[in-house]
């Protein structure tokens, strides 16, 4: 029977009860732990006896490591739970709706997904941090519109990496912080008669607090960005893998060979974060385009919400661990870095900066070596001037306060 059964009679049509159940059986252990708070704030109350109390904590705390528990024939976890109870359960569900109980179960759920993506995010950090750190005077050339344009160290390359990522944890940071409010209290949409004490952090609107899907936005936000930075590390590594650039060779232990070609090492970590990427960015505006236009407080739709985010922190933990394999074992061909950045024409803009030194107007002198360029006269620089933070002073300083920043954080 399920939880609304009493004002429908009969039982529904087979297909309209597949089309309505949701596969929602991730939520389990966190619906057990906010039903736990509810009941306490039940005994509180004087709604339930200490013995009921107990049995409950206990019932719950055993469900919570049992999801075989959780039958085909439950619509949901929530009737799963209320009907594993026991007698005890008919009781329990009083002051509360299955509203506020999948909202306070779904932010539980999203609060340990942004600090899993968050540890995962600083796995994959500290191993690119290392990866810098030795290749700090390895000279590459720096890139725009993928076209060589000046020298830089492949360590300076490599913290770009690094403050993307930094941004990333931040984001799941502030994603953490507005789903760790409680909507318990809110019932179906205006609270309840029942005199119970209000939960820690409880939201201030009922009606919001049922209706209110930011938490999973911003957490899908979060992912989505994390994903396009992950996605152009593995656009990196996929063209430096290439025998055209052959600055990186590949581990074996994360990469793939052909069904056909005997020779070939294939970037697939690199290519699928990639291809992930996509996903994850249509998952988020699909949530968006389901919430934009509902009434308040909750609709059927908001059951949605759970495919998309369940899916992107199976994936967000899968590509993480998987890029952090592949970048710690990628091997570096310094001397075919060191070629491809020895091009005189790298030094174009040291050429009129150096001219600058001399008190030639910049607009004067870009045009003087630009002139050199196209009748093919031009010559780099008898002495370059020190760089500021590409340098290798300045990428050690930059590497130290990355590290500093991270550790920190653990």
């Amino acid at each position: 029977m399920t939880t609304w059964q009493g004002r429908v009679e009969g039982s529904l049509d087979p297909d309209v009860w597949r089309f309505l159940r949701v596969d929602d059986a991730e939520l389990l252990p966190y619906d057990c732990e906010a039903t736990a708070e509810h009941a306490r704030r039940l005994a509180a109350a004087g709604l339930l006896t200490d013995d009921e109390l107990d049995e409950a904590e206990s019932r719950l705390a055993e469900i919570a490591q049992d999801p075989d528990g959780y039958l085909e024939s439950d619509e949901d976890v929530h009737s799963a739970i209320e009907r594993l109870l026991g007698e005890v359960g008919r009781k329990i569900h009083a002051g509360r709706s299955r509203n506020d109980q999948v909202a306070a179960a779904f932010r539980m759920y999203v609060l340990d997904a942004c600090a899993e993506a968050r540890e995962a995010i600083d796995a994959l950090a500290l191993v690119v941090l290392s990866f810098a750190e030795s290749e700090t005077e390895t000279v590459m050339p720096g890139y725009t519109h993928l076209q060589r344009a000046q020298p830089v160290t492949l360590g300076h390359h490599l913290l770009a990496w690094v403050e993307m990522l930094d941004r990333d944890r931040t984001r799941f940071a502030a994603a953490a912080e507005v789903a760790a409010e409680s909507p318990l209290g809110a019932g179906a949409l205006a609270g309840s008669t029942l005199e119970l004490p209000p939960p820690p952090g409880q939201m201030r609107n009922s009606i919001d607090a049922v209706a209110d899907r930011d938490f999973a936005l911003d957490y899908l936000y979060a992912s989505a960005v994390l994903f396009t930075h992950l996605s152009r590390i593995g656009e990196e590594i996929v063209l430096w893998a290439t025998s055209e650039f052959g600055f990186v060779r590949l581990p074996e232990s994360a990469a793939t060979g052909s069904s056909m070609m005997p020779q070939k090492l294939n970037p697939d970590v690199a290519e699928l974060v990639r291809g992930k990427a996509g996903t994850v960015i249509g998952r988020l505006t699909g949530l968006l385009a389901t919430v934009k236009g509902l009434p308040l407080a909750y609709d059927r739709d908001l059951q949605e919400d759970k495919a998309p985010v369940i899916s992107t922190r199976h994936e967000t933990r899968l590509a993480l661990r998987a890029l952090t394999v592949l970048v710690s074992g990628l091997g570096v061909d310094r001397p075919r870095m060191a070629k491809a950045a020895s091009d005189p024409l790298l030094l174009a803009t040291d050429a009129a900066e150096a001219l600058v030194r001399d008190g030639v107007p910049f607009r004067d002198a870009h045009e003087q070596v630009a002139e050199s360029v196209r009748k093919g006269s031009f010559k780099k620089p008898r002495k370059r001037a020190k760089r500021g933070s590409p340098g290798p002073d300045g990428i050690r300083d930059a590497l130290a306060d990355a590290r500093r920043r991270f550790v920190d954080n653990l």
